[in-house]
């Protein structure tokens, strides 16, 4: 699955990251698969591409929260919520016939064509109608350790 995440660059202690599209099972800092922007959490500066990064969200990968929100901050969920619904508008309706319903007197019918298999009462062993003798639990022994007088 693709997935649109935050790639960590930067030094220590000055974060940097760049928003990117890559298969989820790459560690972090992994190979990319297409860069979609940057985002600099020190000076909260976001750049990103809309037209790959709505490619990517048509194609079906999944933003992580982080780079949700930012991608929500610059419009561009909005953008794919209307793109879906100008989807969703411009297809036909299309009825759905409702599925045949199976009779009941066939189900009735089917129970009546096979024969009861019942066992005869002899045949039953005696010993499955006993419960199983369970065997006792072994005796718990306590040694009681008693303090010699001097």
């Amino acid at each position: 699955m693709v997935k649109l995440r935050l790639k960590r660059a930067g030094k220590k202690r000055a974060a940097f990251y760049r928003i990117v599209a890559i298969d989820s099972r790459v560690k972090r800092d992994g190979e990319y698969i297409e860069l979609i922007g940057t985002y600099n959490p020190i000076n909260s500066e976001v750049k990103i591409n809309n037209e790959i990064a709505l490619k990517w969200l048509k194609d079906g990968a999944q933003p992580t929260d982080t780079v949700r929100n930012l991608l929500s901050k610059e419009g561009i969920m909005t953008e794919l919520h209307n793109f879906k619904l100008a989807n969703k508008s411009a297809k036909p309706a299309t009825t759905k016939k409702p599925a045949a319903k199976k009779p009941a007197a066939k189900t009735a019918s089917t129970a009546a064509k096979k024969p009861a298999t019942a066992k005869p009462a002899a045949a039953k062993s005696t010993t499955a109608a006993k419960p199983a003798a369970k065997k006792p639990a072994a005796a718990k022994t306590t040694t009681s350790t008693t303090k010699k007088e001097a």
